[in-house]
């Protein structure tokens, strides 16, 4: 019966005599291809009765390691990456930061162009004042004297935070979507009230305690330097 214009072949099905022949004709091909090695199990020796054949056991075991070699290597190669695309996300901020040609355009920066680069729902500068006219930038949000240091203690310089409600004193109408944030104590200026920069994000978690925080803490004192510097304070 030939097949119609246009059918695709129907493959004939391999043998194990037609890999045998393969192999003789291709005596080098496993050495091409030692990846396969892996997927091939031994032959069991006739060793005797009573006798147990350790060779197929050792292995198996060593097969078993370079699986586990194999995971570990894919895990560590997709942390470096993700760990580069961190780090270059963060150089981009700086960069915006750096590039403000004002205070004000500087603090909405923060909201907009840091939190869509880093891909967080929000990230907000909060600052203790009791008078809204000592920081007239709509962009910080004001908290009562000794709310940085109830909210992360008087020693803690950054807290990561899992599986939480956002808290509305320092989110806002952002809060409903905060479920993991991190918050980082920023050493502005000593003629300056205590101050925090707060990350907030959907995926509860996005932050955790034991995380790695280099890179936020380096953000956080870029932008604790700029603001020292467009308001002229002292160290």
């Amino acid at each position: 019966m030939k097949a119609s214009p246009g059918s695709q072949p129907v493959p004939a099905s391999i043998e194990a005599k037609d890999v045998v022949s393969f192999l003789r004709d291709n005596p080098g091909f496993l050495n091409e291809h030692p990846d396969l090695m892996s997927e091939l199990d031994p032959p069991t020796r006739s060793v005797g009765k009573g006798v147990s054949d350790f060779q197929n056991a050792m292995i198996r075991r060593l097969r078993d390691r370079i699986e586990e070699t194999t995971d570990v290597a894919r895990e560590l190669i997709d942390t470096s990456r993700e760990n580069l695309n961190s780090q270059a996300r963060v150089h981009e901020c700086v960069l915006r930061l750096l590039a403000a040609n004002s205070f004000e355009q500087l603090i909405n920066l923060i909201q907009t162009d840091v939190a869509v680069v880093l891909d967080m729902d929000v990230v907000a500068l909060a600052v203790e004042s009791e008078n809204a006219e000592d920081f007239p930038v709509r962009s910080v949000t004001l908290v009562p004297p000794g709310f940085v240091n109830r909210l992360m203690g008087p020693d803690k310089e950054m807290l990561l935070r899992a599986h939480i409600s956002g808290d509305p004193d320092l989110f806002d109408g952002a809060a409903t979507l905060v479920q993991s944030d991190a918050l980082v104590r920023l050493h502005i200026s000593s003629a300056s009230p205590a101050a925090l920069l707060a990350f907030g994000h959907r995926d509860p978690e996005k932050f955790h305690p034991g995380q790695a925080t280099e890179l936020i803490c380096f953000l956080s004192a870029v932008l604790a330097q700029l603001v020292r510097i467009w308001l002229d304070l002292p160290e």
